[in-house]
């Protein structure tokens, strides 16, 4: 699994690296029995479902040292595994107050303080410039812009998984935003993307 975990992040992982994985898989696992951080029929492929489609979007920033929002991070994903592959810093935004705890609890378990800040704010009251945003399962392409562009430069890299909607939630976020934009392919699911982006402003 170690090497699936490198591939996806298109960088090496070390030992232990891999072994901080392990431990967040079983603090995920174990925090999943109090409250719903994940969807239980998606424990028994928990790395291949959330660590490892969580790790691919490290692929689309290079720099170790880049700064990263993760918008709605529930449990986790992608931030706290972007934060274990990454040297910079990572802000985790989740307003839920539990899942803020938990993500708490992950971050000091794990020896992330550091570099890991936990927001428990919605994302409209987060203040701050990013290099790199990530939000899974939160929003539509477009809401997501809306809620969220304050954090971001003109050369901010936007990295959003949307599943099998990618192209049309593109297709209707064009409408009213600007920027590059392109649609990979996601590596754990054939049928799945995600969205790049960066330079995305409001269109005049």
């Amino acid at each position: 699994m170690i090497e699936r975990v490198s591939d996806a992040a298109a960088r090496p992982i070390s030992r232990e690296t891999f072994a901080r994985l392990q431990a967040y898989v079983e603090l995920l696992k174990r925090g999943a029995e109090a409250q719903n951080l994940i969807a239980r029929t998606t424990l028994e492929s928990i790395w291949e479902r959330h660590i490892v489609d969580s790790a691919q979007l490290v692929r689309f920033e290079r720099r170790l040292h880049s700064s990263w929002v993760d918008i709605g991070s529930g449990g986790g994903l992608p931030g706290i595994v972007i934060a274990l592959l990454v040297e910079g810093p990572v802000h985790l935004v989740e307003p839920r107050r539990l899942r803020a705890d938990f993500l708490n609890h992950v971050s000091e378990t794990l020896g992330l303080s550091s570099r890991v800040v936990v927001h428990q704010a919605k994302v409209e009251r987060i203040l701050g410039k990013f290099d790199v945003v990530t939000a899974r399962a939160v929003a539509s392409l477009s809401k997501t812009f809306e809620i969220s562009s304050h954090l971001s430069t003109k050369n901010t890299v936007w990295a959003l998984p949307k599943g099998r909607s990618a192209r049309t939630e593109l297709a209707e976020a064009k409408q009213a935003w600007q920027g590059v934009f392109h649609v990979e392919h996601s590596v754990t699911d054939p049928d799945s993307y995600i969205v790049v982006a960066s330079g995305v402003g409001k269109k005049p």
